[in-house]
C-alpha cells in the first residue's frame, strides 16, 4: 500500500480518537456543549469518516477501474489540504462560537473550512479521472 495512503488511514483513526474525546467532553462538561459540538461533528466527519474513504477509496478504486490513480501529485496536496483545514477549523471554530473577542479565528474558520473544500475538491476531480470510462 502507497505510504500516501497509510497516513490517510492513520489520521481516519486518529480523529476518530479524537472525536470521541470530544464527545466525552460533551457529556461531562454540558454546559459548554455548544462551543465543542461542531468539532466534535467534524473530527468524526471530516476526518474519521472521509479520510477513510479517501485512503479506502484511493487504495480500491484505482484497481477495480484498472487504472492507476489520475494524479499522485493531487493525492498529496489533497492530504495536507484536508488535514490543515480540518484542524484549523478544530481550533477556531470553539472560540467563533463562544464570540471570542480574539478577530483572528473567524478568518481563520473560513479559511480553514476552504481549505477543506478544496481537499473535497481535489479528491472528486482525482477519482472521477481515475475511473472514468475510457
Amino acid at each position: 500500500m502507497e505510504r500516501i495512503i497509510v497516513w490517510y488511514l492513520r489520521m481516519s483513526v486518529i480523529y476518530f480518537a479524537a472525536g470521541v474525546i470530544f464527545g466525552m467532553v460533551i457529556l461531562l462538561w454540558p454546559a459548554e456543549s455548544g462551543y465543542y459540538i461542531p468539532v466534535h461533528v467534524h473530527l468524526n466527519l471530516l476526518g474519521f469518516m472521509s479520510m477513510m474513504i479517501y485512503g479506502v477509496g484511493y487504495h480500491i478504486l484505482p484497481r477495480f477501474s484498472g487504472r492507476n490513480i489520475y494524479s499522485p501529485l493531487m493525492m498529496r496536496m489533497q492530504f495536507w489540504l484536508s488535514n490543515a483545514g480540518l484542524i484549523g477549523m478544530s481550533v477556531s471554530w470553539p472560540f467563533v462560537a463562544a464570540g471570542s473577542d480574539i478577530k483572528l479565528f473567524q478568518p481563520l474558520l473560513v479559511i480553514s473550512a476552504t481549505l477543506s473544500l478544496a481537499g473535497i475538491i481535489l479528491f472528486t476531480i482525482n477519482i472521477l479521472k481515475t475511473v472514468k470510462q475510457a
